[in-house]
């Protein structure tokens, strides 16, 4: 059986106590059912993890670290998904299997078919929220890096700001498939809609600022597919499949 892991934000060192926070501790006692002494790995979301033991002192949980190492599973490939904002499940699975994927950052974005519409209230804790899920994804493939997620912001106001890198618009009618094109580098955008695809303007928008249309074979994929199929094909074209 697998050793349960924990992402915590904290400084871990060798042969150090480091105290678990409510959240971890919750889901190593009451989900998982570890008990004093079982073994467990910290990581820090930045490379660092450590391997060590579970122990209380009073109602306090703890690690007690053994030994810590700087250990990168990453992909070659620098790829960031701007997803088109879907809702509930289908935008934590996307999220999920992306982080499983590789990928190294995630931007949402509102665009006019988004299904979601979040007030000030609620965007903040549903960013909260899409950060444990890509945490807790890392906690299960095994990355020590934490991909970001950045704020959700308008697609409008993505597009007028994004940087100059190769930008992959997945659109079902694009007249190339992924591997018709030439590999240029290790960095990449990959932009996917949401459930009811792109409105036209915005593709037009896209295209017209350097954005490549790709599809994905002849069958149109859901918007919880679409993404991860794409970073599926990616890592078996260029990257670490």
């Amino acid at each position: 059986m697998a050793i349960p892991r924990f992402y915590l934000p904290a400084r871990l060192a060798d042969h150090s106590r480091v105290d678990l926070n409510d959240t971890v501790a919750r889901h190593a006692q009451g989900a998982l059912r570890l008990r004093e002494g079982d073994a467990l790995i910290l990581f820090d979301g930045e490379g660092r993890e450590c391997t060590g033991f579970l122990q209380r002192d009073g109602k306090q949980l703890y690690a007690a670290l053994t030994e810590c190492r700087e250990s990168s599973r990453e992909s070659p490939l620098d790829i960031t998904l701007v997803q088109g904002i879907s809702s509930g499940e289908r935008m934590d699975y996307t999220l999920q299997k992306a982080v499983e994927l590789g990928v190294s950052h995630i931007i949402p974005v509102f665009m006019q078919r988004s299904v979601v519409r979040l007030d000030n209230d609620r965007l903040p804790r549903r960013h909260a929220h899409w950060r444990g899920v890509v945490a807790a994804a890392c906690e299960q493939c095994g990355r020590n890096h934490l991909p970001e997620v950045a704020n959700p912001m308008a697609f409008a106001d993505w597009i007028k700001n994004r940087p100059s890198v190769p930008t992959l618009l997945l659109d079902p009618e694009a007249k190339h498939t992924l591997s018709q094109l030439q590999n240029s580098g290790s960095t990449w955008t990959l932009l996917a809609g949401p459930e009811g695809g792109f409105d036209p303007r915005e593709r037009d928008t896209a295209l017209n600022a350097g954005c490549i249309g790709v599809r994905m074979g002849p069958r149109i994929l859901r918007t919880e597919t679409a993404a991860v199929a794409a970073l599926a094909a990616m890592q078996t074209l260029w990257g670490d499949f």
